[in-house]
This record gives C-alpha cells, structure tokens and sequence, in this order.
C-alpha cells in the first residue's frame, strides 16, 4: 500500500530513511548513557556504603 510518489519518490524515501536512522541513533545514545549513569550511580553508592 504505496502511495504514488512521482518524481518525488527518491527525495521522500531518503528522507524516511535518514529519520529513521536518527531516530535509531538517539535512542541508542540514551540506552548507552542509561547504561553509564547506571554503572555511575552504583559506584557512587558503592562509595558512601563504604563509609
């Protein structure tokens, strides 16, 4: 279920891809900063637990 896109096909794929690309992109970019700030936190718990 294509719609028609014409002449316009190339520039209107490319755009869908390239969101979807920067979308993949800025949600693996929190999952990894999830990740740090987690690893950060226990360390940081870690040390006042040791006081």
């Amino acid at each position: 279920m294509m719609p028609e896109l014409g002449k316009y096909a190339g520039a209107v794929l490319g755009s869908y891809a390239a969101t979807a690309v920067l979308i993949a992109g800025l949600v693996g970019l929190t999952l990894w900063q999830s990740v740090r700030m987690k690893r950060a936190l226990a360390e940081a718990e870690a040390r006042l637990g040791d006081k």
